[in-house]
């Protein structure tokens, strides 16, 4: 079974096994989480979402993802460059249910 589903404001295609990294939730290593808001599952497509269905996952790892450098620079003022950088926190979900 395949299913689109909505998590953190972004739409993620699943499949049961199959491993994601969404934007960090509220959840420790090892606890299992539901996602209710499913979009779509195999052929169906809800409107906006599917009811009665449910996706069900396993928390593997939460972390931050590789430093990216982020530029300000404004044209001809040479001494307004400025580096900095981010890296945003994620959580690892491996997909062991889909529930429809």
């Amino acid at each position: 079974m395949n299913a689109v589903i909505k998590v953190g404001g972004k739409q993620y295609y699943v499949s049961e096994g199959s491993e994601i990294f969404v934007e960090k939730i509220d959840a420790k290593e090892g606890d299992n989480v539901n996602f209710q808001q499913v979009l779509m599952l195999d052929n169906k497509v809800g409107s906006p979402y599917l009811t009665g269905v449910t996706v069900q996952g396993e928390v593997l790892k939460n972390g931050k993802s590789k430093k990216i450098k982020v530029f300000k620079y404004k044209s001809k003022d040479r001494s307004n460059r400025v580096t900095q950088g981010h890296r945003q926190p994620y959580t690892k979900i491996k997909i062991t249910k889909i529930n429809g």
